[in-house]
């Protein structure tokens, strides 16, 4: 007996932030302007008040580098990656908010002035759960991701109550024992990499012999 599922990827959130500095400027103003009075997100983190200050920084500094202002351009940079970094974390902040409102999540992100990541179409994850070799033991796998990825995997026996970490597998498949025969269980697992861990799969049910 074979189970298998296909992942269910939620909404994510796309900065697609600008290289230029002035187009930078123009992108992070216009996230300011449509998380202002917003209601799905009314406490952004980092404040709208922050994000303000370091664009009129990056404008100030951006002036001084066009004049050419000696040493100008190295704290332009600076200004920058300050900006950019600020985003990133409210980005993070948009997609906590995404996750918790899932029914929602791509016109919330999108309210927000940053953009839903596109998914290729025809991409399919697959998530497999067989018997194993011996009672009370099961083998899953999943797709391949990366090839500096980890995987992580979690079991229920309660119906999702509560969840059971597995041992973490830098191949994309585990063998899962000592669970009785008999057993109702649902596997679910995730794909770490560099970058931070992505979403758990849907669980798959499996009756362990």
């Amino acid at each position: 007996m074979t189970a298998t599922t296909k992942t269910v990827s939620r909404p994510r959130v796309s900065l697609n932030l600008p290289r230029r500095v002035a187009e930078l400027i123009a992108y992070a103003t216009r996230v300011v302007t449509d998380l202002t009075g917003n209601e799905a997100l009314p406490s952004p983190t980092p404040t709208l008040a922050v994000i303000v200050a370091a664009i009129n920084a990056l404008v100030a500094a951006q002036s001084a580098a066009l004049a050419r202002a000696a040493g100008a351009v190295t704290v332009r940079n600076e200004k920058r990656d300050a900006l950019v970094t600020l985003l990133r974390q409210l980005a993070a902040c948009v997609q906590a908010a995404a996750d918790a409102a899932p029914e929602n999540a791509a016109s919330l992100i999108e309210s927000t002035g940053m953009t839903v990541r596109k998914v290729p179409p025809g991409v399919k994850r697959t998530f497999s759960v067989v018997q194993g070799q011996v009672s009370g033991s099961v083998t899953v796998q999943a797709a391949v991701t990366s090839r500096r990825a980890a995987y992580d995997w979690e079991y229920s026996t309660d119906g999702g109550k509560t969840w059971t970490a597995a041992p973490t597998t830098l191949q994309s498949r585990t063998t899962v024992s000592g669970l009785g025969a008999g057993t109702a269980a649902q596997f679910r697992y995730r794909v770490a990499t560099k970058g931070g861990a992505g979403d758990w799969s849907q669980p798959t049910s499996f009756l362990v012999k």
